[in-house]
């Protein structure tokens, strides 16, 4: 009989008192790389998609498909257009009352994802209209996507969103590159800051849309790095922006964690000043900077964490055995606020029936504390 996979997340997220944990190992890296390359899935996992995977391997799935349920609506006079210049380089012109803004993105033979070639934000005049677009648009929730999603994969979990990323994070990833972001961060702070204060602004509305609508898991899909975000830029400007978020969702009683997946060993220690319910893919020794117990040591007994199985530990360079103690380790360590993953997912060269070895041992667990 399959398991109930949302009551257990729910029961895992919001019940005090539970003392079971939940397995979510995320399979898109080696599903879609696999589906890239042509190579096809192995064996019996053959011709599925990942939905049937999660249902073959018989694990819940962290539900990132009900983030299409929001959707951003730019002003109607923003309009966006795309030139091919060569084989691999396509340049987008973002076309707004206030001026235009282009970006170039590359393809490549070697990967699904884009190179960006020219960020969205080089200019001061980039920086004005950023803002402006920020100022100027709004979001809505979309019923019919989410009762279609909820009838494809529901049954492996609860609806999960993450949230477009905050100030620093946005200007790194999504913006304008990280030495370009330093730059003006430090060499022309004043407007940086109305590009974040209207992003903050912008994101406040969705907010209002997250807080009536029924996906209560909530991630702030940041990707902090250490290497790039530093503790006083992190004191600066993101920790207060994700404590007012998370204030403002913990009103309508989600659940709130926040996804750092470089090294984070420098951060760690403001991890209970930040208002997140847990972190995501905080990535431990030997593949990230941090011991167990230093993240033990960060998040106490009352934060979650969601991951924390090195995904090395699915290749072959590490034994089943090594997999199984560090499994085992989380599992005293962390349970019951512990929502087990792969930090941050299998690699498209690791062995996907390692998952079930891990799917046993927290079945066996959960048997034991129920």
């Amino acid at each position: 009989m399959r398991k109930d996979y949302p009551e257990l997340h729910r029961k895992v997220a919001f019940e005090k008192g539970n003392k079971q944990i939940i397995w979510q190992p995320r399979i898109g890296c080696w599903y879609d790389d696999k589906m890239f390359t042509g190579e096809g899935l192995p064996g019996k996992y053959k011709g599925m998609n990942p939905t049937q995977v999660y249902e073959e391997l018989d694990v819940s799935s962290r539900l990132y498909d009900f983030n299409g349920c929001f959707r951003r609506i730019e002003h109607p006079q923003v309009k966006l257009t795309t030139k091919q210049l060569n084989e691999t380089d396509y340049e987008h012109t973002i076309h707004t009352p206030v001026g235009n803004q282009t970006f170039i993105n590359r393809v490549s033979k070697n990967s699904q994802h884009v190179i960006t070639v020219k960020w969205e934000i080089v200019t001061d005049d980039d920086f004005k209209i950023a803002t402006w677009r920020e100022e100027n648009s709004t979001w809505e929730f979309d019923w019919d996507h989410y009762n279609k999603t909820m009838k494809a994969v529901g049954h492996l979990g609860l609806p999960t969103m993450f949230m477009p990323r905050m100030n620093v994070q946005a200007l790194y990833i999504e913006k304008m590159g990280v030495m370009d972001a330093v730059y003006a961060m430090f060499g022309k702070p004043q407007i940086v800051e109305r590009f974040f204060n209207a992003l903050e602004d912008n994101h406040d509305r969705l907010i209002d849309v997250i807080n009536d609508c029924p996906v209560d898991v909530i991630n702030f899909g940041e990707n902090i790095h250490s290497g790039t975000l530093s503790p006083d830029l992190f004191i600066k400007y993101h920790l207060p922006a994700c404590q007012r978020r998370c204030e403002k969702l913990h009103k309508a009683d989600k659940f709130v964690h926040a996804h750092w997946d470089g090294d984070t060993k420098p951060l760690l220690k403001y991890a209970k000043e930040t208002g997140l319910d847990g972190i995501e893919a905080i990535t431990p020794k030997p593949q990230g900077d941090v011991t167990l117990e230093e993240v033990k040591e960060a998040l106490g007994d009352d934060m979650f964490l969601i991951d924390g199985l090195p995904a090395v530990y699915f290749d072959e360079t590490y034994s089943v055995e090594t997999l199984v103690e560090c499994t085992n380790k989380l599992i005293e360590m962390f349970a019951p606020k512990l929502i087990l993953g792969i930090s941050d997912e299998i690699s498209s060269t690791g062995d996907i029936e390692r998952i079930k070895i891990v799917r046993d041992i927290v079945d066996s667990y959960n048997e034991s504390v129920k």
